[in-house]
């Protein structure tokens, strides 16, 4: 087979360590997939130092993050190299023994493989290294070695020795297809991309998935029902927890219609002991289901797992679970087909349900900001609160129409959290679709309802309306894909209409290409140089959908990125930073953002100039949230603190230029501050919010909320203003921020009526 020219350079390295043909680690990319098969049985016979064993590391660490594909005579090289690797390993890679039986497009020469996979099993057996029990019987498969099988079954647990029987009856590949869902080893390459398709073409494993959980439905019924004795995370064994993971993967993938009752009742008894407890029958299984529904989440798995964490009494159960449904919400984004399907809970048109009780009645409804209420109503009087006869005669009734408000609000949440997690993709709906799973859903509606959607009315032209239009197909409107004069046109009419969006959507931070990223080409600095408390920001990728490993003072933590992928898996975002150590506690600073789009399974590195706008601009968008919520210029303590390490950048950053959220809140603040009882008192700058006191005049920056004293730019440190905002109304859910600013300009407007002596020292000293 012909090399690339850095595979040849690196074969040289290989088999003629000392003859200087040296390949620096970021050739690595230049390889193809077919030079990362024909490389790795070289790779793996390196045990020692020096350039060989340089060599070894580009190689393995691009087949971890790639797919390397196998002609059959490098597939049989890898087999031959795991076989002589034994002697000095006392282990072998089964797990890549596996994944090359899938990646070798013209087959596998199952016929040269059967000796060494026949060795390979033999040795493993005999050191009872059975960790990977599908690729082991994968590679058995191989060698026509089944018995193994019958020595594994022995000691499985029920529901895992069924998976195991379904495996016995398949080719060595089709073991291999469930060895690639499963655990494997740290040398694996990627996940195959369409491995779940090639599952649930199986009718077997599609068959096994719904006795699964049906049996493992079942075994807690029988615990809750008190036949099968309760023992706190005893109910299922690791093997089946993993065994039931997997077939609530496929079944939620394939988006199973008896899947949606069936989980709610397992999700339900799974989370919360048949006694007064707080232990659960098994906290592995209902973590596992979680893991399932953030890879294939539906609707109907979220409000299951928001049911279970409604349901337990363990404490950081409800933690772990929250965490896990803030992963899978935004998820739901990329599967459109699924996304927006919700019940509507018996409501009607208006986002309104009455419940009649005697001679009273509950009602259920969605208020302007889009919150769903509960109200007691005796005729056409509305009471104060729930009747003391209700609550006496009918207290069962209370409480289901009190958690039906809970339920279409975290119905609410959900779908939300989705509509904001697509608005980085250009997919678009059929019109009927958005129609009946959207617009004219009585609880979907009330959301549709404040936002600008566009219709697709002649092909390739869209027109946007608020509450949406007819057309061919819909999208959500993004100022991004609008001009200047269209973008100021709607911030105008949601300020005038007052109109609460349930997410930022007209005044929306846009965020294009510069010239400085247009010269660094594959990376921005737009956010680099930055300190940063480094907990909130761990805690904010979290909240954000990021992927990134916690740092901190030990060996291989002092740097790291955090990660997302956006546009329906097709791009993913990178955002480096690095680990302060020696500081006054735990900080971070801030570095580049790149880019990566998903190439034939796997991520190639992209030119920024190649980001979609809408790709860059929300995941620019994010990073700047993350800087300004958790910069060290966001704590007005910080210059009293004593810490002058990074007081300079302090300074800088508290009162420096705005970022694209600063301009935002300025065009937010010039729309809402005519309406202010103090807006006399009040003028915007470029960078400050101005405020007229009695005693003294004050500059509100518009970035940080930090504020300075005139004359002489002397700074003022109020920890947390007053909540003062008199319950003033704000055109988008807010960050914190701009109801910051405003509360300390409705603050410092009435500077003479403020009683707090450490304010009162600090406007008179």
């Amino acid at each position: 087979m012909q090399l690339s020219p850095t595979a040849q350079r690196l074969q040289d390295q290989f088999t003629e360590p000392g003859a200087g043909h040296l390949v620096f680690r970021q050739a690595g990319p230049q390889l193809t997939a077919a030079d990362l098969g024909a490389l790795l049985p070289l790779a793996y016979r390196v045990t020692s130092g020096g350039p060989a064993f340089s060599a070894r590391v580009i190689v393995e660490d691009e087949v971890r993050q790639r797919q390397p594909s196998f002609s059959p005579e490098s597939c049989v090289a890898l087999y031959e190299a795991l076989v002589d690797g034994l002697a000095g390993r006392k282990w072998a890679d089964l797990c890549l023994a596996a994944a090359a039986l899938l990646r070798c497009p013209g087959g596998a020469p199952s016929a040269a493989l059967a000796a060494p996979a026949r060795t390979l099993i033999e040795f493993m057996v005999r050191e009872k290294r059975t960790e990977h029990p599908y690729a082991l019987l994968a590679v058995a498969g191989l060698a026509g070695m089944d018995e193994v099988a019958e020595i594994m079954q022995e000691r499985q647990e029920p529901l895992a020795a069924a998976e195991l029987e379904l495996l016995m009856g398949l080719d060595p590949a089709g073991r291999a297809l469930l060895a690639e869902i499963g655990a494997r080893s740290y040398g694996s390459p990627p996940e195959l991309t369409d491995v779940w398709e090639r599952l649930a073409a199986m009718p077997a494993y599609v068959d096994f998935a719904r006795s699964t959980l049906e049996a493992a439905d079942d075994r807690l019924a029988a615990i809750h029902a008190g036949e099968l004795p309760y023992r706190a995370d005893k109910a299922f064994g690791p093997a089946e927890t993993g065994a039931i993971g997997r077939a609530a993967r496929l079944a939620l993938f394939r988006d199973e219609p008896w899947l949606p009752e069936l989980l709610d009742r397992l999700l339900s008894r799974v989370a919360v002991a048949p006694t007064t407890a707080k232990t659960l029958p098994s906290q592995a299984l209902l973590y596992e289901v979680a893991r399932a529904v953030e890879r294939f989440p539906t609707p109907e798995a979220i409000t299951a797992l928001r049911t279970a964490r409604a349901l337990t009494r363990h404490a950081g159960v409800v933690k772990q679970l929250d965490r896990m449904i803030r992963k899978a919400e935004p998820g739901l984004a990329d599967r459109v087909e699924v996304a927006f399907r919700m019940p509507d809970l018996g409501f009607g048109p208006g986002g309104r349900l009455e419940v009649p009780m005697g001679e009273h009645r509950a009602v259920v409804a969605a208020g302007a900001d889009g919150e769903f209420a509960l109200s007691w109503w005796h005729g056409d009087r509305r009471l104060k609160a729930v009747p003391a006869a209700l609550r006496k005669e009918r207290p069962d009734e209370v409480k289901r129409v009190r958690e039906l408000v809970k339920q279409v609000q975290r119905q609410v949440t959900t779908l939300v959290r989705a509509l904001e997690a697509g608005f980085a993709g250009e997919a678009a709906q059929p019109y009927d679709t958005w129609r009946e799973q959207i617009a004219a859903h009585p609880i979907a509606a009330t959301v549709a309802a404040r936002l600008i959607w566009e219709a697709e009315v002649a092909p390739g032209e869209w027109r946007a309306a608020l509450g949406g239009l007819e057309g061919r197909r819909v999208r959500l409107w993004h100022p991004a894909r609008a001009t200047l004069a269209e973008v100021t046109g709607w911030r105008e009419a949601v300020a005038e209409g007052r109109i609460r969006q349930p997410f930022k959507q007209a005044f929306r931070e846009v965020y294009p290409l510069t010239p400085a990223e247009e010269r660094t080409a594959v990376y921005s600095n737009r956010f680099a140089g930055h300190v940063v408390d480094y907990r909130r920001l761990y805690a904010m990728f979290k909240v954000r959908g990021w992927r990134a490993d916690m740092l901190g003072p030990w060996d291989g933590g002092g740097g790291g990125q955090a990660t997302r992928v956006l546009a329906e898996g097709q791009w993913r975002a990178s955002f480096f930073h690095d680990y302060l150590y020696g500081d006054p506690g735990e900080h971070a600073s801030t570095d580049q953002v790149r880019f990566h789009r998903r190439v034939d399974g796997e991520w190639r590195e992209a030119p920024l100039a190649e980001v979609p706008a809408l790709v860059f601009s929300e995941a620019m968008r994010d990073v700047d949230l993350f800087v300004a919520v958790t910069s060290i210029a966001a704590d007005p303590e910080w210059a009293d603190r004593g810490h002058d390490r990074h007081l300079a950048y302090w300074h800088a950053a508290s009162f420096g230029e705005l970022p694209p959220s600063a301009e935002v809140r300025r065009d937010a603040l010039a729309r809402l501050l005519p309406r202010l009882a103090i807006a006399e008192r009040c003028s915007l700058t470029e960078r400050y919010l101005v405020v007229r006191g009695d005693l003294r005049t004050y500059k509100i920056h518009l970035g940080s909320a930090n504020v300075l004293m005139e004359p002489g730019d002397v700074y003022l440190c109020i920890v947390s203003a007053p909540d003062r905002d008199g319950g003033l109304f704000l055109p988008f859910e807010d960050d914190g921020r701009l109801a910051l600013i405003l509360s300390k300009a409705l603050l410092l407007a009435g500077d003479s009526r403020i009683t707090d002596e450490t304010i009162v020292r600090q406007i008179k000293g």
